[in-house]
C-alpha cells in the first residue's frame, strides 16, 4: 500500500487525517513543522505528500521549493486554512500538484490521493523507460555515420549473437574496446561478465596467473587460490586486449585454452572447463609478427575467425563533430559545469587537425577546451589550444 507523509503544525489536523487515511490502509508519517517534514522527504520515499502552508520556522511554499530543489518527485498536495487564488496559483506555480482549503473534505482528499498515485506510477515507469531507452541508446551503435562505422555496426550485428572468435584491428585509441563492448552488450552472453585483459599492461612473469589463475602455495606470494580472466569469464566475453604483446609461453597456453576449452591454473594438477567467447585486439601486424616467428600462426587463426577493422580518426573526419559534441556534453555532465558549445568554424578547425591519438586524444583535446573556453567554443581556441 501507498507510504503518505502529513507535514501540518496542528495536532488535530495530523491526528485527524492519519487515522482516515491509516483506515483506507494507507501507511501515513506526520511532521509538526517543514524543517521535521522536508528531513522526511528527503530519508524515506513516499509516494504523495500533504503540506500545510502556514508554518513555523519553515513554511509549506519553502518545503515545497526545497523538494523540487532536490529533484524530488513526490507529488505535494498543498493545505490551508487561509486559502485564496493568489496562494493556490503560487503553489501549483512552484510545483505543487494540488491545493485544497480547510476544512479538509474527505472525499476529495481520498480523490486526490488516487489521482497523485496515478501520476506517481506514471514518474516512475516513465523514469525505467527512460533507462531502458538510454541502455539501447549506448548499446545499439558505435558513435558515428561514416561509412566505415556503418560496416562495423553491420559487421557487429552479423556477428554478435555467434560465439565466433573476433579480431579487432586498428591504431591505438580509436575505439577497439569500445567495438568489443558492443559485441559483447549485442550478444547471448550480455547477462554474463564481460572481462578484460590489457595484454601489454601485465609483465610476462604474471601473464598466466592473469589468465589462469593460480592455487594457494603456486609462488611466493600466492597466499590464497584465484581464479584467472578464463574463469571470470566463463559463460560471458574474455577480451584480450593488445594480444600482440603476449608471450610465448601465455600464446601456447592460450591456444591450449581454445582448442580444447580447458585450462589448468597455476601450480594446479586439474584441468577446469570454461566456455568464455574470446575477443582479442591490437594494433600490431600480426601477419607480420607470424613472419618474424614472433607470434604463433595457429594462434592467429584461432582468434581470427572474424576480423573487425577499426579505422583511424583521420580516416572517419566526418565523424569528427558528431563525436566532438557527444565528449562535450558527456564531460561537461561529469564535471558539473553549465553546457558548453562548438561553433561551426571550431568543428571545421577540428576536422583539420592530425589525430595521430585518435579518438582518445580527441577526448582529452575536449576536455581542455571545455577548461579554458569561454561557453562557446571558436576556431580561434581550436588555434590556440590544440597544439601540434
Amino acid at each position: 500500500m501507498a507510504k503518505l507523509l502529513i507535514i501540518d503544525d496542528e495536532a488535530s489536523i495530523r491526528r485527524t487525517l492519519k487515522e482516515i487515511l491509516e483506515f483506507e490502509d494507507y501507511t501515513v508519517d506526520v511532521a509538526e513543522d517543514g524543517v521535521k517534514g522536508l528531513a522526511a522527504a528527503k530519508k524515506t520515499t513516499y509516494d504523495a505528500i500533504f503540506c500545510d502552508i502556514k508554518m513555523p520556522q519553515m513554511d509549506g511554499l519553502e518545503v515545497l521549493e526545497n523538494l523540487k530543489a532536490d529533484g524530488i518527485p513526490t507529488p505535494v498536495v498543498m493545505i490551508s486554512g487561509h486559502g485564496n487564488i493568489e496562494t493556490a496559483v503560487d503553489s501549483i506555480r512552484k510545483g505543487a500538484y494540488d491545493f485544497i482549503e480547510k476544512p479538509l473534505d474527505l472525499n476529495r482528499i481520498l480523490v486526490t490521493i488516487k489521482n497523485a498515485l496515478d501520476k506517481t506510477n506514471l514518474v516512475e515507469e516513465t523514469v525505467v523507460l527512460k533507462k531502458q531507452v538510454k541502455k539501447l541508446g549506448k548499446s545499439s551503435t558505435i558513435i558515428g555515420n561514416s561509412p566505415a562505422i556503418g560496416e562495423i555496426n553491420l559487421m557487429i550485428e552479423k556477428v554478435a549473437a555467434s560465439d565466433a572468435r573476433v579480431l579487432i584491428t586498428g591504431p591505438n585509441g580509436s575505439g577497439k574496446e569500445l567495438v568489443a563492448r558492443q559485441l559483447h552488450e549485442q550478444s547471448n552472453r550480455k547477462k554474463s561478465p564481460f572481462i578484460e585483459v590489457n595484454c601489454a599492461a601485465i609483465p610476462s612473469e604474471l601473464i598466466e596467473s592473469e589468465l589462469f589463475g593460480h592455487e594457494k602455495g603456486a609462488f611466493t606470494s600466492a597466499n590464497k587460490m584465484r581464479k584467472g580472466k578464463f574463469e571470470l569469464a566463463d559463460g560471458g566475453t574474455l577480451f584480450l586486449d593488445e594480444i600482440g604483446d603476449m608471450s610465448a609461453s601465455a600464446q601456447a597456453k592460450v591456444l591450449r585454452a581454445l582448442q580444447e576449452n580447458k585450462i589448468m591454473r597455476v601450480g594446479g594438477e586439474k584441468d577446469i572447463k570454461v566456455n568464455p567467447r574470446v575477443v582479442a585486439a591490437t594494433n600490431k601486424d600480426l601477419r607480420k609478427m607470424i613472419e618474424n616467428g614472433e607470434f604463433r600462426e595457429d594462434l592467429y587463426h584461432r582468434l581470427s575467425v572474424i576480423v573487425i577493422k577499426v579505422p583511424s580518426l583521420n580516416d572517419r573526419q566526418s565523424d569528427i563533430p558528431l563525436l566532438a559534441n557527444y565528449f562535450i556534453e558527456k564531460i561537461c555532465k561529469e564535471h558539473g559545469m553549465s553546457p558548453k558549445t562548438f561553433d561551426d568554424s571550431a568543428l571545421n578547425a577540428l576536422k583539420l587537425v592530425d589525430w595521430t591519438g585518435n579518438i582518445r586524444e580527441l577526448r582529452n583535446i575536449v576536455e581542455r577546451l571545455i577548461i579554458l573556453c569561454d561557453s562557446v567554443i571558436t576556431v580561434d581556441d581550436v588555434k590556440t589550444y590544440v597544439v601540434k
